[in-house]
């Protein structure tokens, strides 16, 4: 049953947002979406070096008669050196791998021109104007558009004979309109290289919506008029074009993060070797003796440095958990619903 009309046998009306239609918790979709990268590597970085002091102070409280008898700061540190360096080889890759696109041949450069500029033709005829730079401003151009044929199929529909249809349908364009408002107002002023153009766009399940017309139009073939035909046409592909847009944005977000996140590391790499390499020539077991708080100043040295050396890893781990949740919420385009809470 849907939740707009008990009669009807068709769920058509979903949540206006994304963490709304699936059975994720709030602070799960904020860690690994919408929070600051840095602050996510923040917390991660607190949390390794509470757990590393506690391990030491509790878990194993002869840390420092252990550092005294054998080579247990420099085992970790040459280790982390390692560490640090294969994965700042691993970002320089990355870095070629994002821009491999930008560097190709003029034939394959003309050809990116020319099928952008065909985008954008296609868009200005959609919209009725010329296509927006902006990124935030052309998808908040294409849900409006399909916001306002949504009413236009509404209007259409309001004259039919059926009833089970006009219910279906009334349902359907207040579903549309509601999830429509609540992306614009999160487009409205957001900042391309930021998160929110994309988590908006996220919001727009385009692809059920798609389905449902498909649906509404094959069901009702024999009572819909040429009218009403056209209306579900018409919002059919403005819906069709959320699609490639949205997919074009991601794409420009994935790379614009991947090329922050391969600078930020490169700016975490050296401090990092620089502290590995200071704890492992300078620092051993006799180094830094008494103790803060009741825990070996040894201890809270090593945790500091061997926090700071794992930073590089964490801003990679922060960024990939976001571009890995994305690429699986947007693995299928079209109206193909691969998530079971969204079916």
């Amino acid at each position: 049953m849907s939740e707009g009309d008990g009669e009807n046998d068709h769920d058509i009306s979903t949540a206006n947002t994304m963490r709304e239609r699936t059975d994720e918790s709030r602070l799960k979709l904020r860690l690994l979406l919408r929070s600051n990268r840095l602050a996510v590597t923040g917390v991660l970085a607190g949390t390794i070096f509470v757990l590393f002091v506690l391990s030491g102070q509790f878990v194993f409280p002869t840390f420092r008669s252990t550092a005294l008898s054998g080579d247990v700061v420099e085992t970790i540190f040459s280790t982390m050196i390692s560490v640090v360096v294969t994965g700042t080889t691993l970002v320089v890759t990355i870095n070629q791998l994002v821009l491999s696109q930008e560097t190709g041949p003029l034939g394959d450069q003309r050809k990116r021109m020319s099928d952008a500029m065909d985008f954008r033709t296609y868009a200005s005829e959609l919209l009725g104007e010329t296509t927006p730079s902006d990124p935030s401003t052309f998808l908040r151009a294409i849900v409006d558009v399909s916001e306002q044929r949504a009413k236009v199929l509404g209007d259409a529909i309001a004259d039919s004979d059926d009833a089970e249809l006009r219910d279906e349908v009334e349902e359907f364009t207040d579903s549309i309109t509601g999830n429509a408002e609540e992306v614009k107002d999160e487009l409205d002023g957001a900042e391309f290289g930021t998160f929110d153009v994309l988590f908006a766009a996220l919001n727009f399940n385009y692809s059920w919506k798609i389905f449902q017309v498909e649906r509404l139009r094959d069901e009702y073939e024999d009572v819909l008029t040429d009218d009403q035909r056209e209306s579900l046409a018409d919002l059919r592909t403005s819906l069709v074009m959320f699609g490639p847009a949205r997919e074009h944005v991601k794409t420009l977000y994935f790379q614009w993060a991947l090329v922050d996140l391969s600078q930020l590391i490169l700016y975490a790499a050296v401090p990092a070797l620089l502290v590995a390499g200071v704890m492992l020539g300078f620092v051993g077991g006799e180094s830094f003796p008494g103790s803060t708080l009741g825990v070996s100043n040894l201890l809270w040295v090593v945790a500091v440095a061997f926090t700071i050396t794992t930073i590089p890893f964490l801003l990679f781990t922060a960024y990939v958990l976001r571009i890995a949740t994305v690429a699986k919420r947007t693995l299928a385009i079209g109206p193909l619903i691969l998530r079971e809470s969204q079916r």
